[in-house]
């Protein structure tokens, strides 16, 4: 019987392969192979930032070779640590994996992965995972782990006792520390400026800065300082308003999603975004700076009384803006679209989701899985007031609203059909594949159904006017990034963030009980739209306008008490 031939072509080239990654390797060797692999083909934004920074490549292709090497080494310095026997092998490929997910989602929308973006992302729902699903996603993490999960499934790590391999791994730790720290000496006057004027560099190495980011957002509350709860507001009471009203206040606050000021119509926008405010006498605040670039950034510190500055440096929890407004005795009502993504505000207040007890009809015309259009929020609503407690009631209520608005990068999703004025749109969650009039008709289209949203609001709040004196008062949590500079989405760190990501709407709209109760005059609130505003004065601007005393109240805050007549004695 003849022996049979050896493989030919491919197949021997497969199969010599296989043997040369089996060949039994050290630990050290994995990582440091590893390492050099990650930053060269896990890093294309970085690079390509890099080269757009540079301009010439006799400036940029240097900058790349020092940032590589000082990358590489800090992180084989981190991998060092899990230098250790084959049960490695699946926190190796883990690595990986992260890294060419991070990549891909830089590279999509141009977002960096500090900690504000990864807390927020570790936040997400169902629905905010799926829509950031495409084939493109699996393609791209395929091309990057491919090869070494290839490699790390073949290759046998070479046994070593565990004080050797202890003394070499730290041997190659303090080894590679200190060639990054003299490298980062050495190349320190090229580098320094190129990092302190674009501090957004640092978050784009990966992983290096998604391990970082998911050390300061996971690991560190756990050993770090443990926040406590701190009520800062004191006394609180109802100010002379209530004692002779006729009818209970109704406020309405709606926190808007993703919406960008200059895309409504309201405040100049080429496009007709904004009828139905239009139609209302809505009044626009034209200049109004977010709190932070994403909704865990913004919707916290927006209903705190510390500001922004005191709010990023406080170390605990404090009562917010709807503590204030219940401990005063007003009935205090939260609904979100937005599954569990009011952030900590209401947790102390009742609270509803939009799409609960929703009939099966009712979702399957407005809803997409767990994402609902806005307009479910109006169904039941006169059910939801009398729910609230008599003795609250009477006295008046807040009713907070949570959209989903223009909640991207699925902006098509965010418009019924019946809505959609301009087309034809992007429908696709890979925004760089379509054209820029079709992303800008998906969004724009988004915030028109916002528009239609807050005007059937409106025509709620005006059927309430026999009961109530009532407002409207709709604020967006953060901007949006379209394109612009090549960024799409939101979530750049605020430092270097771009206007549109921090340039939100603000707009205000009051029956004439509301107008009366609140001693406000109509053309000095017109006369003050221009003031530069931020979410600093969202606070204090509602408890102005509920007639709320309290020793957090600064009414140099209120862009409203400037308007205010005075109260006529008795």
């Amino acid at each position: 019987m003849e022996p049979e031939p050896p493989p030919q072509g491919l197949l021997a080239l497969v199969q010599a392969a296989n043997r040369w990654a089996s060949r039994p390797r050290s630990p050290l060797r994995i990582v440091i192979w590893l390492s050099v692999y990650l930053v060269l083909a896990a890093n294309w934004p970085l690079w390509s930032e890099l080269a757009r920074i540079g301009g010439a490549p006799s400036v940029y292709l240097p900058t790349i070779a020092s940032v590589g090497l000082l990358m590489t080494c800090g992180t084989v310095a981190l991998l060092s640590l899990t230098a250790w026997s084959r049960w490695m092998k699946p926190l190796w490929l883990g690595v990986v994996l992260l890294a060419a997910v991070v990549q891909y989602y830089m590279l999509s929308y141009r977002v960096v992965i500090d900690p504000t973006m990864l807390a927020n992302a570790l936040q997400s729902d169902a629905s905010d995972v799926r829509d950031l699903l495409s084939w493109r996603l699996i393609l791209s993490v395929l091309l990057v782990s491919a090869l070494p999960g290839w490699f790390l499934w073949h290759v046998r790590t070479a046994r070593i006792r565990l004080l050797s391999q202890a003394w070499r791994n730290v041997t190659l730790l303090l080894a590679a520390a200190a060639a990054a720290a003299g490298g980062a000496m050495v190349m320190n006057r090229q580098l320094a400026p190129l990092m302190r004027n674009n501090a957004h560099l640092r978050y784009m190495m990966n992983p290096l800065a998604t391990l970082y980011s998911a050390s300061a957002v996971v690991i560190r509350p756990i050993f770090g300082h443990r926040r406590r709860f701190i009520a800062l507001n004191g006394a609180v009471a109802l100010g002379p308003s209530y004692a002779t009203q006729e009818r209970p206040p109704l406020l309405v606050l709606v926190v808007g999603k993703g919406a960008r000021a200059d895309h409504f119509g309201l405040n100049g926008y080429a496009r007709d975004t904004t009828p139905a405010l239009a139609a209302r006498k809505a009044l626009s605040y034209r200049d109004v700076r977010s709190c932070g670039t994403s909704t865990l950034g913004s919707v916290p510190c927006m209903f705190s009384g510390l500001g922004k500055q005191a709010f990023e440096a406080s170390s605990d929890d404090h009562d917010n803006l709807l503590d204030v407004l219940q401990a005063a005795g007003l009935a205090v009502f939260w609904i979100g679209n937005q599954t569990g993504t009011c952030k900590g505000v209401c947790d102390r207040i009742p609270h509803v989701s939009a799409f609960d007890r929703l009939d099966s009809a009712t979702r399957r015309a407005r809803c997409d899985g767990d994402e609902c259009l806005d307009d479910v929020m109006l169904d039941g609503l006169d059910a939801r007031i009398a729910g609230l407690p008599a003795e609250r009631r009477a006295k008046g209520v807040v009713l907070v609203m949570h959209q989903i608005g223009s909640h991207g990068p699925d902006y098509y999703k965010r418009s019924s059909p019946d809505a959609k004025r301009f087309m034809p749109e992007c429908r696709t969650n890979v925004l760089g594949q379509c054209s820029h009039s079709e992303l800008m008709n998906g969004y724009d289209n988004s915030i028109a159904y916002t528009d239609r949203f807050l005007g059937q609001l409106i025509d709620w709040l005006q059927l309430k006017s026999k009961q109530f004196d009532t407002a409207l008062l709709y604020i967006g949590d953060h901007g949006e990034s379209l394109g612009e500079y090549g960024l799409f989405l939101h979530g750049v760190p605020y430092g270097f963030a771009p206007e549109v990501q921090k340039q939100v709407p603000m707009v205000t709209w009051f029956n004439d009980g509301m107008l009366l109760r609140a001693r406000l005059s109509p053309s000095c609130m017109e006369s003050g739209l221009d003031a530069p505003l931020t979410h600093d004065n969202f606070f204090h601007t509602v408890l102005g306008l509920m007639d709320v005393q309290t020793a957090s109240y600064n009414a140099g805050l209120d862009p409203l008490s400037n308007c205010r007549e005075p109260r006529r004695p008795g």
